[in-house]
C-alpha cells in the first residue's frame, strides 16, 4: 500500500498541525466560550434559586391568608352561633311569656266557667227539689190521700237527696 510508505514523510507535519489545531480550539472554546456558557449556567442556577425562594415565600403568604381566612371563618361561625342562641333564647321568652299570658286566660275563663257551672248546678239543683217536692206532694196526695205542706214534703226530698 503506497499510503502506508509515506506515512512517516506526513506523520510529523499532520501531528504538528492536529496539535495546533485542537490547542486553537482547546483555548478558543475553554478561553472564549467556556465562561459564557458558566455565566449562563450560573444565572440560570441563580434564577432557579432566587425562583424557589419566590416560591417559598408565595407558599408561606398563602399559608397565612388560609389560616386568616380559617380564623375568620371560625370567629363568624361563632358570632353566628351566638346570634342564633340569641334569637332562640329570645324567642323562648317571648313564647313563655306568651304561654303564661294565655295560661291565665285560660285559667281566668276556666274558674268563671267553673262557678257558672257551679251556679247552673245548685239552680238546677233547687229546681229539682222543688220539683221533687212538688211530685212528692201530689204522689202521697194520690197514693195515700194524705195531704202534705209543701214544706214537709221539701224537707222530706232534701233529706233523700243529700243524705
Amino acid at each position: 500500500m503506497p499510503q502506508l510508505a509515506q506515512l512517516p514523510e506526513f506523520f510529523w507535519s499532520q501531528f504538528f498541525w492536529l496539535a495546533v489545531v485542537f490547542g486553537i480550539l482547546f483555548f478558543a472554546i475553554g478561553r472564549g466560550m467556556l465562561p459564557k456558557i458558566e455565566a449562563v449556567v450560573d444565572a440560570r442556577d441563580a434564577k432557579l434559586t432566587e425562583d424557589l425562594a419566590a416560591a417559598e415565600r408565595a407558599r408561606a403568604q398563602a399559608d397565612e391568608a388560609e389560616e386568616a381566612y380559617r380564623a375568620r371563618l371560625e370567629a363568624s361561625r361563632a358570632e353566628a352561633l351566638r346570634v342564633t342562641q340569641a334569637s332562640k333564647e329570645g324567642a323562648v321568652r317571648e313564647t313563655e311569656g306568651r304561654v303564661k299570658e294565655v295560661d291565665l286566660e285560660i285559667a281566668e275563663k276556666t274558674a268563671a266557667a267553673e262557678r257558672r257551672i257551679h251556679e247552673a248546678s245548685g239552680a238546677a239543683m233547687k229546681e229539682i227539689e222543688a220539683v221533687a217536692a212538688e211530685l212528692a206532694q201530689d204522689l202521697v196526695a194520690k197514693l195515700g190521700g194524705i195531704e202534705v205542706t209543701k214544706d214537709r214534703a221539701s224537707k222530706a226530698v232534701k233529706a233523700a237527696m243529700h243524705g
